[in-house]
């Protein structure tokens, strides 16, 4: 059985934010990462089996988060959605970027996930 926590990144346009965020988490043990954007002109757009396979969504701004629940209104009701406030200045791996994703993501997971 696969006990790995899958971990959706949300930014706009899947380029810098949520990549990060996907590569930095997939290398941990027990959990799973993918990546995607809400732009129509995203690397990768997120679709429902990206939601439906997510045990935790974060979004970089609250915009994000906007537009994942107007589009896919039901399938987020159970859903645990987090904005994690991360502006569109850094480019993909940036130090501070990295920095800034595993505190905040580390923190709402040992937060969320009780053992």
């Amino acid at each position: 059985m696969n006990n790995s926590l899958n971990l959706l990144f949300i930014c706009s346009r899947n380029q810098w934010r949520s990549p990060t965020g996907e590569e930095i988490w997939k290398k941990r043990p027990g959990f799973n990462s993918r990546s995607a954007g809400t732009s129509p002109n995203a690397r990768k757009t997120v679709g429902p089996a990206d939601i439906r396979w997510a045990d935790y969504i974060f979004v970089m701004e609250k915009k994000h988060k906007n537009r994942l629940l107007a589009e896919f209104t039901r399938m987020m009701d159970h859903k645990p959605l987090f904005v994690l406030d991360i502006p569109d200045e850094y480019k993909f791996m940036d130090p501070e970027l990295i920095d800034e994703l595993d505190s905040k993501v580390s923190e709402i997971l040992d937060r969320e996930v009780k053992t």
